[in-house]
Order: structure tokens, then C-alpha cells, then sequence
């Protein structure tokens, strides 16, 4: 059995995405995740049609030290944050609708996401890695 080919890092964003106070998304997955690989082309066809939110796709084998001690059990897991502070983080259905509905309530109602301090650490590893 040959093993699934790499996916790609960066998803397609605009310029105005990649500010520092821009909204986030992303997208903790795995290669050998048959499940995200089909989630893949969803996540990257919303990145296009929401392009005031920076989409980042994290491989988190390959980018161990961005999820640091977190256990991603369930893929696609989800973090969403409006750019200071994550918002959510969790499993989520890989329906590009759901991921849809959810960044449009946070961004209606930024209050009303709660994530804890290991959602906001894994969101400054991301910013930090992907702001270079």
C-alpha cells in the first residue's frame, strides 16, 4: 500500500488575510487522515470564498511543535480565532457548510466563543509559524 501523498501547507489567501489581526482558520489534520485529505478541497474552496480569513492547513506530524502537548483524537479538528484570540477549538464535521456557519456566528458574536489556554497556545504557535 503506498502511503498518501504530502498535502500542501499554505492554503490560497488574500494579502488582507495574512494581517496580524485578521481572522483565522485552521485546520489541524494529519496525511495519513483519509478523512481530511477528502476535507481538503472543501477547506481551500472556502479560503477563496472568505477571503478576509486566513486559512492555514497544519499537518500535525509534520508540524509537531505547532501542536505542541495537544491530542488531536478526532480529524478534522478546528481553530478558529478573529486574530488575538482563539475562539474555538474542536472536532467538526468536514462539511465545508458547518466550518462556514461557524466562522460566520464567532464573527457575528466574537463573545461568544470560549476556547481554553491550550487553544490559545496552539493559536500563537500558528501565528507564529505561519506569520513569517
Amino acid at each position: 500500500m503506498s502511503s498518501p501523498a504530502a498535502l500542501p501547507t499554505s492554503t490560497p489567501s488574500s494579502p488582507a488575510a495574512a494581517t496580524p489581526g485578521g481572522w483565522w482558520a485552521v485546520c489541524l489534520c494529519a496525511a495519513w487522515c483519509g478523512t481530511c485529505g477528502i476535507y481538503r478541497p472543501l477547506f481551500d474552496e472556502l479560503a477563496r470564498a472568505h477571503p478576509d480569513v486566513r486559512f492555514e492547513w497544519v499537518d500535525i506530524e509534520d508540524d509537531a511543535e505547532i501542536a505542541g502537548d495537544l491530542d488531536v483524537e478526532t480529524f478534522p479538528t478546528l481553530l478558529i480565532a478573529d486574530g488575538q484570540r482563539a475562539l474555538f477549538l474542536g472536532p467538526l464535521l468536514p462539511q465545508a457548510p458547518v466550518l462556514a456557519r461557524l466562522l460566520a456566528s464567532l464573527q457575528a458574536a466574537p463573545s461568544s466563543g470560549r476556547a481554553d489556554a491550550q487553544a490559545q497556545e496552539v493559536f500563537e504557535r500558528v501565528r507564529a509559524a505561519r506569520s513569517r
